[in-house]
């Protein structure tokens, strides 16, 4: 009688929510699937992967890794160091854990990890969620046999023959947050007859989006609105004082984030690639502010590429002075236009994206076995 394979499947992603979340997402599937497999996270050491990744109830391995900064700093100094211990680590990872497949979903360790386990023959996909790839991606593009995107005409970056579109991962919680609405009103005690905006700025924190809230609670308050403010680790002991003042509620994290999208009726966001799919996904009006600090400008691009479907609204940061009460004012005086948004932003989601990208990890299974 033949024995049931037990596949071991490594993951890598982290640095960020918009790493890990993913990771966990297909990991989860993986898991559906396969009940009896073997899960090992990779991550990088004194980032919140260390955190998230067991609090999903996985293991993860971490490796003494952080990326070049853009300034000369000792951290740059450091990097070759990191680099080759990571390499090293990485390599004894692969060896004693001996993995059927390797995924990444970007992040500082997905490199090392993903690189070592090429060299040793292992099936490798990476996940890449922006419309324009970073560095690390860009050279693994080379080594692994799969790449899964997210948005079109990423062949100028990646081979054509190894780029599956199948979308970003998402959690299956948003799948169907409408059926949510009524108790996440009463979840986060909201208030009849007033708009809900949902602010958003990632797991850490976005400095000017806090900022720009901070310095208009008053005129969204002239705009009947009401605000659940998730203002990240970073910055929540200097804004927490505005908590339950002029209808505003401020939180560190939302862990709830499907009732959180289920409560909104307007969301303001960063465009990192996760939040973009969320929110494309969840179907309701967003004004995204991209944060300008990141590599390629790559967060401008991702928001571009719904803005130009007349699926968003879109203010870049030097821009908020002069257009966000406008833009704002106009936004909420037009059920018509949030309506037209709502739906539009809603036709780009790419739903199945999990299960399509977990369909090429299990070809990857098949073949090596």
């Amino acid at each position: 009688m033949a024995t049931k394979k037990t596949y071991k499947i490594v993951l890598s992603g982290g640095g960020t929510g918009g790493h890990i979340y993913p990771a966990i997402a297909i990991a989860n599937e993986l898991k559906r699937r396969f009940e009896d497999a073997e899960f090992l996270f990779v991550g990088a050491k004194d980032r919140m992967e260390m955190e998230k990744i067991p609090q999903a109830g996985y293991k993860i391995e971490g490796l003494w890794i952080s990326g070049i900064q853009r300034q000369l700093t000792m951290k740059n100094l450091m990097f070759p160091f990191k680099l080759m211990s990571s390499l090293y680590n990485a390599r004894k990872i692969v060896k004693s854990f001996k993995p059927d497949v390797a995924i990444g979903t970007g992040g500082f360790a997905s490199g090392p990890l993903l690189y070592m386990a090429s060299k040793h023959g292992i099936p490798s996909l990476i996940q890449e969620q922006n419309s324009f790839p970073g560095i690390t991606n860009k050279l693994l593009a080379k080594h692994v046999q799969k790449i899964c995107v997210a948005y079109d005409g990423l062949e100028r970056f990646f081979p054509a023959d190894k780029i599956v579109k199948t979308g970003n991962p998402v959690r299956r919680s948003l799948l169907d947050i409408n059926s949510k609405t009524e108790e996440a009103k009463k979840l986060f005690d909201l208030k009849e007859g007033k708009l809900t905006l949902l602010v958003l700025g990632g797991s850490l924190g976005a400095r000017r989006i806090n900022e720009l809230i901070e310095k208009e609670l008053d005129f969204l308050d002239t705009q009947n609105v009401q605000v659940i403010w998730q203002c990240g680790k970073l910055y929540y002991q200097q804004y927490k004082i505005y908590n339950n003042t002029l209808n505003v509620q401020v939180h560190e994290f939302l862990n709830n984030m499907d009732f959180a999208y289920a409560a909104a009726d307007i969301v303001i966001s960063r465009a990192g690639a996760s939040s973009v799919s969320e929110l494309c996904i969840v179907g309701k009006p967003v004004i995204f502010i991209p944060s300008p600090n990141v590599a390629e400008d790559h967060q401008t691009k991702n928001a571009m590429a719904i803005v130009d479907h007349n699926a968003a609204m879109i203010i870049k940061e030097d821009e908020l002075v002069v257009d966000f009460k406008n833009k704002f004012s106009q936004l909420v005086a037009s059920p018509q236009r949030q309506k037209e948004l709502g739906e539009n932003i809603k036709k780009i989601a790419l739903v199945n994206a999990t299960n399509d990208i977990v369909d090429e990890v299990e070809k990857l299974l098949k073949v090596k076995n």
